[in-house]
């Protein structure tokens, strides 16, 4: 044998079984994820002040209510596409939100303080966190729970205005 066949049989030797295990290994990796859109449920959004979570969205059920400024409970339907509920589940995945602690509330809350309470629910799994401003762990960890705070307060204000031009 040449020198560049040997050269090409050992890398063919080495690099395709590599790819051949990189494609294996992945591929089971995608297809047992946790977290699957393809088996997503629900989207369940609620927040509020003290203990009274009176600010709730539901996208199964298509519940949503708020306190408006005038401490009135205002109730109506909000229905969020399915590029939405993507949108919000592949957001939820960059910001590491399966790898949120549960409970990532104050010790001692200020009267007042926000608390937020985020589930996603999938067919094998559901994930949930219960978050107040005032939490005093990480940073990095906090601010990623703000930004997807801000990103479903976000994409259900985009669904609202879809919902009243029609």
């Amino acid at each position: 044998m040449k020198d560049k066949g040997k050269k090409i049989f050992l890398a063919a030797s080495i690099v395709v079984p590599f790819l051949l295990y990189c494609g294996y290994y992945y591929g089971m990796m995608i297809k047992n994820a946790p977290y699957k859109f393809s088996e997503f449920e629900t989207l369940t959004f609620e927040y509020g002040t003290g203990d009274t979570l009176l600010n709730q969205f539901d996208s199964k059920t298509q519940h949503y209510q708020y306190v408006d400024k005038r401490d009135s409970v205002v109730r109506g339907k909000l229905k969020l596409s399915k590029d939405d509920l993507l949108y919000l589940h592949r957001k939820a995945a960059d910001y590491g939100y399966w790898d949120f602690p549960s409970n990532m509330t104050a010790d001692a809350r200020k009267p007042g303080s926000p608390r937020y309470h985020i589930k996603f629910q999938y067919q094998r799994k559901t994930k949930e966190v219960y978050f107040d401003l005032d939490y005093n762990g990480n940073p990095k960890l906090k601010d990623a729970v703000r930004l997807l705070i801000e990103t479903i307060n976000k994409t259900m204000d985009e669904a609202a205005g879809r919902a009243e031009t029609k």
